[in-house]
């Protein structure tokens, strides 16, 4: 090693590392200090020691705004990598030992959001010592993340990709057609597709997997998709269903609780509840950590209990 680097490695200590990398992140040296129980000029002691140290300032204040010093972003990312490093280290450590520890971080497609505190439930008994944290998000960010090859688990329907993809089904996922209480739809006998789509259509945005999965029904059906209006989530669609302004196809799961109010009724069409699955994903080419492992362990060995537990749910 360079006399030069071991020089600065001599100089520079963890906690320095710790310090900075907290105020980095949080652009503020008093939010740091709280989040790791140190007083301001405690931070801002250890941010100066460590300036000393590299010779170059790392933070400046323009007014009261705190920003990052070029030398601040590049050390941002040599610790960064450093922390993830030693993250695996502990939990390959933890793993030999027989204990699951680390992160485990869960991306949910907005529809799964109601799937996942089920599933995480005997997981956490399982291994209290895996700190989880579930991030909800549209199919098409959830998808950007797997091709950016993050390291997390996505929870979402099935992904036609040109990167390869793990991908375990383990829960079907009923997307039914809905209308609100009272509505004349519900009095038409042998009611079709097509014609239950005339009737004010609320739809999610484009590429969401919801709209996907009837779009690709449709196209099957030779039958043509024309929105009343596009709305950006499946709860503001629910909402504005019960409220009158449109018929919807959404997923059950979801409306669990309106369905049993009556405040939406399933409308019976052929061909309806299009069936698809919640699948567990990841990219084929990343190693998942020991958390991610037990994770996808977990999950598929109790299939059949998820599917027992949900039918049961659904049949309340």
């Amino acid at each position: 090693m360079p006399q030069r680097v071991q020089s600065l490695i001599n100089r520079l200590t963890f906690r320095q590392l710790q310090v900075f990398k907290s105020v980095y992140e949080l652009s503020s040296y008093s939010r740091a200090g709280e989040m790791l129980g140190l007083s301001q000029p405690a931070v801002s002691n250890q941010i100066r020691q460590l300036e000393h140290a590299l010779e170059q300032p790392l933070f400046e204040y323009i007014g009261r705004q705190l920003y990052s010093t070029p030398t601040a972003k590049r050390l941002a990312q040599c610790i960064h990598s450093m922390f993830d490093e030693i993250q695996h280290f502990q939990d390959d450590l933890s793993e030999e030992a027989g204990l699951i520890s680390g992160e485990l971080t869960l991306v949910a497609v907005s529809t799964a959001q109601y799937v996942v505190p089920y599933l995480l439930r005997a997981y956490t008994s399982l291994h209290p010592n895996v700190t989880i944290n579930v991030k909800v998000m549209n199919r098409a960010s959830a998808i950007k993340r797997l091709n950016e090859n993050h390291d997390e688990l996505a929870i979402m329907g099935m992904v036609q990709n040109d990167n390869p993809m793990f991908s375990l089904p383990f829960l079907n996922n009923e997307l039914i057609a809905v209308a609100p209480q009272n509505h004349p739809i519900l009095t038409v006998k042998d009611l079709s597709l097509n014609s239950f789509l005339e009737h004010n259509l609320l739809l999610r945005e484009a590429g969401s997997g919801s709209r996907l999965a009837l779009e690709l029904h449709c196209q099957k059906q030779r039958i043509r998709l024309q929105a009343e209006m596009e709305i950006g989530s499946n709860d503001a669609i629910k909402h504005a269903v019960i409220a009158g302004l449109g018929v919807a196809v959404l997923p059950r799961l979801g409306i669990l609780s309106e369905l049993r109010l009556g405040t939406l009724i399933e409308v019976p069409i052929k061909d309806f509840p299009l069936r698809r699955s919640w699948c567990l994903i990841h990219p084929q080419g990343h190693h998942p950590t020991p958390a991610m492992r037990s994770f996808i362990d977990y999950i598929q060995q109790n299939i059949s209990q998820f599917e027992t537990m949900f039918a049961r749910m659904t049949d309340k």
